[in-house]
């Protein structure tokens, strides 16, 4: 089989698991490809922003190569982007929203990928400070995160892990998770994003955790539901999945504790603490790493945590009450 350049960079691995896996045959990828393309002028609703070889070939990869189910995938990804064009409209590293998750670790994404070749991408739950990032910046966050990601072809075959610890997080941060906002983040991750995603693992969820995953059950795919595995405190059952040598102690594993701003100083590059407003990251200069010497990293000052005076606690609560038109939080306060 020719070696076509869209698979050039892969390892010889990768090809092969590809062609299982996906149905990736190199000889009729332009062919595919084209198909794709040409069913474009069906939907002249959406705006087809990239249309690309090599944007069109994630799509047929996270979607086995079956064309019809590719292009589906293509037009919701611009579908969700129309519908909520508040969410990109500054949708870059150096947003301040998106800025302030990053840097708070929303989401962890760890260097070394698991025995699968999959990244593991990581939430601390207990982390969400409610007064300094809205779920929606985090939710972008994560979207512009997987969309660096997602670049790397390797990944794009191999695919995501997702884990999400629980630990602390209070009854009080969960109320704030409305079904609306909750519908938001899977429609734009499950149906709407060219990823795989191996396996989403819950860690040392609470029951109102439990309660809440019950409630989004009917928004979920069945192939997402086999996806997400509920492991409690059981590290146990978490590694048998993912082996402990490609986690960090946080979750049993043997890496060190997970350093919150890894991956903010990935995308933002060796200046990102500075509080100040961004100007020269581009998306482009995005997958650019920057690694910045352990000294500097402890010299910079970190970001203080706001403690809530009450007053403030009540101007901020009428604040987010707006955040989303559903504001019926699933767990009523009384």
């Amino acid at each position: 089989a020719e070696m076509t350049h869209l698979q050039a960079g892969l390892s010889p691995e990768t090809i092969e698991k590809a062609r299982l896996e996906l149905n990736e045959n190199p000889d009729i990828l332009h062919q595919d490809i084209q198909q794709v393309r040409d069913m474009i002028i069906t939907r002249p609703d959406i705006g087809f922003l990239r249309t690309d070889d090599a944007f069109i070939l994630r799509f047929l990869r996270a979607r086995k190569f079956h064309q019809t189910e590719a292009f589906r995938l293509l037009a919701q990804y611009f579908q969700y982007r129309q519908l909520n064009l508040d969410m990109f409209k500054n949708f870059k590293a150096d947003d301040p929203g998106i800025k302030r998750a990053l840097t708070d670790g929303f989401p962890g994404v760890l260097e070394n990928r698991d025995h699968c070749g999959r990244k593991i991408l990581l939430l601390f739950a207990a982390n969400w400070d409610q007064s300094r990032n809205s779920f929606i910046d985090i939710l972008r966050a994560i979207l512009l995160s997987l969309e660096v990601l997602i670049e790397d072809q390797e990944l794009q075959i191999n695919g995501f892990i997702l884990i999400i610890d629980w630990s602390n997080f209070s009854f009080k941060q969960a109320s704030k998770l409305t079904p609306s906002i909750l519908k938001l983040a899977i429609e734009g991750l499950q149906d709407s994003f060219p990823a795989r995603f191996g396996g989403v693992h819950f860690v040392n969820q609470p029951w109102y955790i439990h309660a809440l995953y019950t409630l989004i059950k009917p928004f979920l795919k069945d192939k997402t539901r086999k996806r997400i595995f509920l492991h409690g405190n059981n590290l146990n059952s978490l590694h048998q999945l993912i082996h402990p040598e490609c986690l960090p102690s946080e979750f049993g594993g043997t890496l060190p504790p997970y350093d919150m701003g890894t991956w903010a100083r990935t995308l933002l590059g060796p200046d990102y603490s500075d509080e100040n407003e961004y100007t020269h990251t581009s998306y482009n200069a995005m997958h650019v790493k920057h690694a910045s010497s352990n000294l500097e990293r402890e010299a910079s000052p970190k970001p203080m945590k706001r403690s809530q005076s009450v007053v403030e606690a009540g101007t901020l609560r009428h604040e987010e009450q707006g955040e989303s038109e559903n504001t019926q939080p699933l767990l009523a306060l009384d």
